[in-house]
């Protein structure tokens, strides 16, 4: 069953830029901050995130890709197991993160959505 969203992204290409117009021009708040092989930028607001990141390969800013969802759920792996028995595709099969599980599937337009799982608060 799905509990909320987790958090909401959008992909970057200058990940300095990017900061400044959503810290300096619309005023958000830095809540966290990841740096290895990608970046991952997030930003709380009031009960959900907004997070910024370049983990996406390829993943280019489109007004007209929309943005990315991702629903919280009890666990990534009933739930993809459940939808995959329903004939929902599986783009991502279930991994780990230091601090989360997730998954992708595929809607049925072909739009990505990402089951995530907290399994360590940062």
């Amino acid at each position: 069953m799905i509990k909320h969203i987790a958090f909401t992204m959008y992909p970057v290409t200058d990940m300095t830029r990017a900061r400044r117009f959503y810290e300096e021009t619309l005023g958000l708040q830095l809540a966290r901050r990841e740096a290895h092989e990608f970046e991952w930028v997030e930003y709380d607001l009031d009960g959900g995130t907004f997070a910024l990141s370049n983990v996406k390969e390829g993943g280019v800013p489109s007004a007209d890709a929309g943005g990315s969802i991702a629903f919280e759920v009890q666990s990534v792996d009933e739930m993809v197991e459940r939808l995959r028995a329903k004939g929902v595709r599986v783009k991502l099969e279930p991994l780990s993160t230091p601090v989360c599980r997730l998954a992708v599937i595929l809607d049925s337009e072909g739009n990505a959505i990402t089951l995530h799982q907290v399994t360590q608060l940062w």
